[in-house]
């Protein structure tokens, strides 16, 4: 099929995904769930800073902190990640690559913390993958 100058490129079926239509859509979902997932970290901040009985006290662990520093740490991260997942919505160059390594490190954060919150441990470490994955994966000259 041939076109003329000037007019516009053939359009895709409906239908049909281009290669890297997952990945796109997976760092619109990466941005929000950055975003989400910060929400939460500041919402577990303040509850580890107000009260130190909110979460049960475990016995010897090699990275056991007080909770207030813990508090501190989630609360601290969780803002930088909300300002990181606005920053991949609107589509800035530096948030690719800040959210690669914020959700590497949220990852840790969140292995570390897993004997306080074992099931949202494991939920923000399956998500944080994710999240590196989509940002891995989608390359912005690809996106229309």
């Amino acid at each position: 099929m041939t076109t003329t100058p000037g007019s516009p490129p053939p359009s895709t079926p409906a239908g049909a995904r281009s290669p890297n239509a997952w990945a796109t859509g997976g760092t619109t979902f990466a941005g929000v769930l950055m975003a989400v997932i910060g929400v939460f970290g500041i919402i577990e901040g303040i509850a580890a800073i107000a009260k130190d009985d909110v979460y049960v006290p475990i016995g010897d662990y090699t990275f056991k902190f007080d909770l207030t520093a813990w508090g501190w740490i989630h609360l601290i991260f969780g803002i930088i990640i909300v300002a990181v997942g606005v920053g991949i919505l609107k589509g800035a160059g530096w948030s690719r690559i800040a959210g690669i390594v914020l959700a590497a490190l949220s990852v840790l954060l969140h292995f570390l913390w897993l004997p306080y919150q074992p099931l949202w441990a494991l939920i923000a470490i399956a998500l944080g993958v994710f999240v590196i994955w989509a940002l891995c994966n989608d390359k912005p000259a690809a996106r229309v």
